[in-house]
């Protein structure tokens, strides 16, 4: 099943592009520019091991940076599942842009993909469920914004993408403010109306305490499932339109047994984090 994630506008992705291809190129590709003219040459992207395919459309913004003649053309769908040896992109352009922009464009769309696999697999064991796997913060520091769109292509929901996003009441942030109260009845009077408020807790006497203070969202961390599934019981019997999120240790393992026991969403750093590249490689026809 393929999924779509919504890429950043052109003027955020093409900053990060130009950073990673400076990154790469220096001063110029010594070996290209020594010996490759700007004729006109055709690659396919190979895959070398079945897997999710994400971010071909960030490949192909590589490509037309450095040269905007060349052409990318998917063979596969973004977000859809491929076998080893299959042919998921097809690439037309002047060679010196194919050779300088190959690390970079693979590089991103093997990254991406070992991320939205494993968000699949992940998606997969609670597809009955209503509960929705979500994202988190744990991602490396400069590919946050196409993590979390690898994430969605894979199946999950983004949770904040950073901490202007919405409030986290954290338990630095409890122990610092004096308890779960005090903390929101402060955070409350200072941040714009639209924003909303979640509570991380670790005991029903949490639990009740956010309850009492009106959070918008509740998350249940690292509770074991017995503890959660009355949390989630005393939640919804004071306020069913608080959202319930459960977190911590999640694995594949574990997954199901969480979302069975009616929580709203689930969130892991386990699909970014615990993921393993997918192996591409580029040929010259």
């Amino acid at each position: 099943m393929s999924h779509f994630g919504v890429l950043p506008p052109r003027l955020v992705l093409d900053r990060l592009l130009h950073d990673w291809l400076l990154e790469d190129i220096g001063r110029g590709d010594r070996t290209t520019q020594a010996l490759i003219t700007k004729e006109v040459r055709q690659a396919k992207w190979m895959a070398k091991a079945s897997g999710v395919i994400a971010g071909l459309p960030i490949a192909a913004r590589v490509f037309q940076l450095l040269d905007e003649k060349v052409s990318f053309i998917p063979v596969v769908a973004e977000g859809s599942s491929c076998e080893a040896g299959k042919v998921v992109a097809q690439i037309d352009g002047p060679l010196d842009a194919l050779l300088m922009g190959e690390r970079v464009a693979l590089n991103i769309v093997m990254r991406l993909s070992g991320v939205a696999k494993l968000t699949q697999n992940y998606v997969d064991q609670i597809a009955d469920l209503p509960a929705k796997l979500v994202d988190t913060r744990k991602t490396t520091p400069g590919l946050r914004l196409l993590e979390k769109y690898a994430t969605t292509v894979g199946g999950a929901v983004n949770h904040r993408m950073g901490l202007d996003d919405a409030v986290m009441i954290k338990d630095n942030h409890i122990a610092a403010a004096g308890g779960i109260g005090k903390a929101i009845v402060q955070i409350r009077s200072s941040i714009p109306y639209p924003l909303t408020i979640e509570v991380e807790t670790e005991s029903l006497e949490q639990v009740q305490e956010a309850l009492q203070h009106r959070s918008d969202i509740i998350m249940l961390d690292n509770m074991p499932v017995d503890l959660m599934r009355q949390a989630v019981d005393i939640i919804r019997q004071h306020d069913s339109h608080v959202k319930i999120e459960a977190s911590g240790n999640i694995t594949l393992d574990t997954i199901r047994a969480v979302a069975e026991t009616g929580v709203d969403y689930i969130s892991s750093s386990a699909p970014i984090t615990k993921s393993s590249w997918l192996d591409l490689s580029m040929r010259i026809e």
